[in-house]
């Protein structure tokens, strides 16, 4: 688990799952808008930053129970943040957490089709020129920094592994969680699309919203702002969300 921005009295935490080949690194803006409201928390999955010498996860269900153990109560409420790939595993260690009678104030699922969804079709990643198009049409990696071949050759691997264990994954039938779900997506998303996105609603045995902004994919990158207000406000934080700060 990672922390930028430590705000141990704050009354509420959120836990940031981060998208495939991501990193916790991800939502430090997200955790400076939010601070010191909510407390907020990511993980780190195996194979990548400081865990880079550690065996990548090929498969969802593993990472979410492996991520169970370690996102475990703190006494406080905790709601989850999952973007992409992230999403998913979020949503099944809520699941997790609900199985042992876990209460989880709220499920935010980002940039990601509802779990029941299969994929439509299979992206291809055979080669490293294969996913550097996929890294390119959904513009979430600085394309300077993949010229140093020794950053490619360890960026590449666990963009691969994630793919193909989000590609692999498949929803429990009926798979739900009680807690509300608030789904968040940018409008122009080239891999989820407006319906696949509401499906997430049939998740929830609670309240459903959704949410759309401007943008791709990665739409949060532009939109941190008008996110962090969002999370704030469905978490009834006690101070309105902050512009960014490094």
């Amino acid at each position: 688990m990672r922390r930028f921005h430590p705000a141990p009295a704050a009354p509420v935490r959120l836990v940031c799952f981060p998208h495939a080949g991501g990193s916790a690194t991800y939502f430090r803006q997200l955790s400076a808008a939010l601070s010191p409201a909510v407390d907020v928390q990511a993980v780190q999955y195996p194979g990548r930053q400081e865990r880079h010498m550690e065996p990548l996860i090929p498969d969802l269900a593993t990472l979410a129970d492996l991520t169970a153990q370690v996102v475990v109560p703190d006494g406080r409420a905790t709601a989850f943040f999952g973007h992409s790939m992230g999403a998913t595993v979020a949503f099944e260690v809520a699941r997790r957490w609900e199985e042992q009678n876990r209460i989880l104030l709220s499920l935010f699922t980002s940039g990601r089709r509802a779990p029941s969804i299969p994929p439509k079709e299979r992206v291809a990643l055979d080669t490293d020129d294969d996913v550097l198009l996929e890294l390119a049409k959904l513009d979430g990696t600085d394309p300077r920094l993949l010229v140093d071949e020794d950053v490619r050759q360890m960026i590449l691997p666990v963009i691969g592994n994630d793919y193909r264990a989000a590609e692999t994954y498949r929803c429990s039938d009926g798979a739900t969680v009680r807690c509300p779900i608030v789904m968040l997506r940018g409008a122009s998303d080239p891999r989820v699309s407006e319906p696949e996105a509401q499906r997430w609603r049939v998740h929830t045995a609670g309240r459903f919203t959704a949410h759309t902004f401007t943008g791709g994919h990665f739409y949060i990158d532009s939109n941190i702002g008008a996110v962090a207000s969002l999370i704030a406000a469905e978490l009834g934080a006690a101070t309105p969300a902050r512009a960014a700060r490094p």
